[in-house]
């Protein structure tokens, strides 16, 4: 579904391809019991990316330029991936659009996570990850955990390490 670019190697590659590796963990799928959609990926992407564009905000230092470029950089990955898949130019300008608003919304809510009492996260993954209603109820306590975690282990991380994409972060040991 989405595929890691290996094309190049520059520093937005490595980034790029390290959320990809983040959002395709199969321990998130089984464990969390996520489906596996196109759109599950996409959001967990968001998810990640989101806390990192944060992060880097947060060095106090001008970088916009930078989380400009990994903006652009992730979402002509996500068109060039939709296209690759089958979609065509009508579909993909459609759904690009309000992935763009999706990713947004999301930056914004993630920006004020730390913040957010248990209930207000469980609600606001939920928007995100639900398909089942049934599952949702067992397995949102568990993402909530898990991007509390990466929230934290982000704040941890220096903007070197982020520009190089070296992003080890392990939930599931």
């Amino acid at each position: 579904m989405f595929f890691l670019n290996k094309k190049k190697n520059t520093q937005l590659d490595k980034l790029y391809n390290k959320v990809l590796k983040l959002s395709q963990n199969k321990l998130l799928y089984s464990n969390l019991n996520l489906s596996d959609t196109f759109y599950t990926r996409i959001y967990l992407i968001f998810f990640h990316l989101s806390f990192l564009i944060i992060k880097i905000k947060d060095t106090g230092k001008p970088n916009n330029m930078l989380c400009q470029n990994i903006f652009d950089f992730t979402f002509n990955q996500i068109e060039q991936n939709m296209r690759e898949i089958g979609y065509g130019d009508i579909a993909v300008n459609s759904k690009m659009k309000n992935l763009v608003k999706s990713f947004y919304n999301i930056l914004l809510k993630c920006k004020n996570y730390k913040l957010m009492k248990c209930d207000q996260k469980r609600e606001f993954i939920s928007v995100y990850f639900s398909n089942n209603r049934a599952k949702i109820d067992i397995n949102v306590p568990l993402i909530v955990d898990y991007f509390d975690k990466f929230r934290f282990f982000c704040t941890n991380l220096s903007l070197n390490l982020i520009e190089r994409g070296i992003i080890n972060f392990s939930y599931f040991k």
